[in-house]
């Protein structure tokens, strides 16, 4: 049992409506996979995956101890893997996951693997490399994937798909649409050489908001269900999902000319009144966070980091605020506290949320708005 005092809260009510956001702006054929690799960033995949089950129609993960972390938790919707690696394929076969095959190496241990058990028409994802240079094959790569594919019933493409690599980035729209326009090419190639029409997926979720045109058969929701859109004017119309709050630890009286934390960064001026706060740099706050850069929300008043960020506690000051030992803090609750947290740890978002560790304890949520 995590008795860690410091707990995020997953609001399922919020992670609802950014869902049915995005499927608004969906054709109702589009099916929508949900990402909740990461620890669904930074909260809690397998809470996330149990409330989207009946919601979506796929979910991704990174690597396979994710999807078989999620098939334990009882999730019978489809996984696709993103980034397999050969020593994990026969797990992934064991526990049902999809495995994107993104190089020859890959693709042919696979392969190998479902012949020699032998699996019968196993579904697999390929992915082709349009622009990101990260994983993929290349589209010279199609006659000879055709020709491996033509010679076995062992498996059978589930899709082909693509990552987009600034679809946020309006000054990056001809360089996007031309990443759309060669996966629409080698689809194409694919239809016409492989006998049946696997799905198709490029658009992330700033792919949704800004070319939705490029929609194929399914899009992936990554950020955007937790309540971020790459754009001020679409996050506006989200709602935050991770709300972080601790409690007071204890509190000190500090007099002029003493000190608070390591490296005695804080000189106090004037009587002082800090409040002590079991979340550190362990739990993922950075320690750019510190010598009043960051704050904290107390009885709805800030109060600012004191001192450096320990690695599992904060200083905070309190001298105006009214509180106690005891007393809740809000680490963040909202967009615009994680974003100047991002800011300040000269960061984004996704890493400020997916930093959040794992001794935090994680809750989902919902009910009445």
């Amino acid at each position: 049992m995590n008795n860690h005092v410091t707990v995020l809260e997953i609001d399922g009510n919020a992670l609802q409506h950014n869902l049915e956001y995005f499927k608004k702006k969906l054709q109702p054929e589009t099916k929508i996979l949900a990402v909740v690799k990461a620890f669904g960033y930074g909260s809690d995949g397998v809470q996330i995956a149990q409330f989207l089950a009946d919601k979506v129609d796929y979910f991704a993960v990174a690597y396979a101890v994710e999807g078989i972390a999620l098939r334990e938790a009882g999730i019978k919707t489809p996984i696709l893997v993103l980034h397999p690696q050969t020593p994990n394929l026969k797990s992934i076969i064991d526990y049902k996951l999809e495995p994107n095959l993104y190089n020859f190496k890959i693709f042919n241990a696979f392969l190998k693997l479902a012949d020699e058990i032998p699996l019968m028409n196993y579904p697999i994802h390929i992915k082709f490399n349009t622009g990101l240079n990260r994983l993929g094959f290349w589209h010279t790569d199609i006659p000879k994937i055709i020709t491996s594919l033509k010679e076995t019933n062992h498996v059978k493409v589930q899709s082909l798909f693509s990552h987009l690599a600034a679809s946020e980035d309006v000054e990056e729209q001809d360089f996007t649409v031309n990443q759309i326009n060669n996966f629409a090419y080698t689809a194409q190639q694919f239809y016409k050489h492989l006998g049946y029409e696997p799905m198709l997926h490029i658009l992330n979720t700033s792919g949704v908001v800004n070319y939705a045109k490029a929609q194929f058969d399914m899009v992936r929701v990554g950020i955007g269900l937790y309540g971020f859109g790459n754009d001020e004017k679409e996050t506006a119309q989200l709602k935050n999902t991770h709300n972080l709050k601790s409690i007071i630890s204890q509190i000190h009286l500090i007099e002029p000319g003493e000190t608070v934390g390591y490296n005695r960064a804080f000189v106090a001026k004037k009587p002082t009144k800090s409040a002590t706060i079991p979340v550190g740099h362990a739990d993922g706050l950075s320690r750019k966070l510190g010598n009043k850069k960051g704050f904290v929300i107390i009885n709805n008043q800030k109060a600012k980091i004191i001192g450096n960020v320990c690695m599992d506690m904060i200083m905070v000051d309190v001298t105006k605020i009214d509180c106690k030992e005891g007393d809740e803090v809000i680490i963040f609750n909202s967009q615009d506290m994680l974003q100047h947290i991002a800011d300040v740890s000269e960061t984004i978002v996704y890493e400020t949320l997916t930093a959040i560790s794992q001794r935090v304890s994680k809750i989902l949520k919902q009910g009445k708005d």
